[in-house]
């Protein structure tokens, strides 16, 4: 019996879910359709970094989805078959001048990669040895290196899994929809029954569920970031990412192009509008890191809106008192290591039903959702 699947919402957790519902045993039993207008999605703006080892959230639970999606990204992209432009395992740099927080920035390294495989080599480096790994760098300062770091270009994943999707069992429509009281689909006055809902909408979930009476703990932040034209150095097109103290993330993507963000605005709402402000804050960053650079060289900004809960931790599953709809929300700045292990979650117990325990990945969903 075909089981009728609506996904609101084409970013990275949509992308993903409609993905996996294509390729999963029992995908043969699933007739899929994806709703999203595409206005202001936060992973169509991101170019982002996979190196979540290093974080010192005390969060226990983010931490192992994190680790569990950037596990699951260089798998997806075999599975995928990503070229280079999409995802690419770059190694990350993240840097201290301080020699005793370097030390201890290592040593945690050390101590994680005897827990995950994917971490792969782990190095301190010298300001200079850093240099020699990111001649781009004028301003280098010491750091440490972790080879199985990542970069990920969340326009073009999406592009690249939905193009997958569409040849199997799935249908995309580009508007902006609604859910009516029952947790079915509102085009305008047009009704579209489904049997499940996943809704991924990000920053508007609250407006998505508003007719199910629900409130959600989510907020939107504006991210900004900058794309420059800088030297080709034929001999490096892959160079690390650089997660440098202090300033804004340094993603080199090779053939002279470098995105250099984003900002985390809390003040902006939905205001998709890219800013001067923004830009000159995030060239200072580049600045601080390349001397010679010219605002010249900036050649665009993506702007785009996060969800946020107030404790920063992300949530996903099924509403607990409306098994039907499922959720997942408040990624913020990890999305894009976090979003692919949910949508794969999700898509899994779309299919395969039950009551799965994901409480190793995330706190109890009651304090995100709430009846009003």
């Amino acid at each position: 019996m075909t089981q009728k699947v609506a996904i609101i919402g084409g970013g990275i957790v949509g992308a993903t879910v409609a993905y996996y519902l294509s390729q999963l045993p029992g995908h043969e039993q699933q007739e899929v359709t994806l709703y999203d207008d595409g206005t202001g999605q936060a992973t169509k703006a991101a170019a982002g970094i996979i190196s979540p080892w290093l974080s010192k959230r005390r969060n226990k639970q983010w931490y192992e989805l994190a680790k569990r999606g950037a596990e699951l990204l260089p798998q997806l992209a075999r599975e995928a078959n990503f070229d280079n432009e999409v995802y690419q395992q770059t190694g990350t740099i993240i840097t201290r001048t301080d020699e005793a927080d370097l030390d201890a920035l290592y040593l945690l390294a050390e101590k994680r990669r005897t827990e995950t495989a994917q971490m792969g080599e782990v190095l301190k480096l010298s300001a200079e040895e850093v240099a020699q790994r990111i001649p781009l760098l004028t301003n280098a300062q010491p750091g440490v290196f972790v080879s199985g770091g990542a970069r990920l270009d969340g326009s073009k994943y999406i592009d690249a899994l939905l193009k997958i999707a569409t040849n199997r069992n799935l249908t995309i429509k580009q508007q902006r929809v609604t859910l009516n009281s029952d947790g079915n689909v509102m085009m305008g006055s047009k009704l579209e029954r489904f049997d499940r809902v996943v809704v991924a909408t990000g920053a508007w979930m609250k407006e998505t569920l508003k007719p199910l009476d629900i409130d959600v703990d989510v907020r939107p932040q504006k991210g900004q970031l900058i794309e420059l034209s800088v030297k080709n150095i034929e001999s490096h097109q892959v160079m690390p990412v650089l997660m440098p103290e202090g300033e804004r993330d340094f993603i080199p993507f090779g053939n002279g192009q470098l995105v250099v963000g984003a900002t985390h605005e809390d003040d902006a709402t939905f205001n998709l509008e890219a800013t001067g402000e923004a830009k000159d804050d995030l060239f200072r960053s580049a600045k601080q890191m390349i001397a010679d650079l010219t605002i010249d060289k900036v050649t665009g900004m993506r702007v785009g809106t996060r969800g946020y809960t107030s404790d920063f931790a992300p949530f996903f599953g099924p509403i607990p008192f409306f098994n039907k709809v499922m959720v997942a929300g408040g990624l913020g700045s990890s999305g894009l290591t976090t979003g692919p292990i949910i949508g794969k979650l999700l898509a899994g117990s779309v299919i395969f039903g039950g009551q799965p325990d994901w409480s190793k990945f995330e706190k109890d969903i009651n304090l995100y959702i709430s009846k009003k």
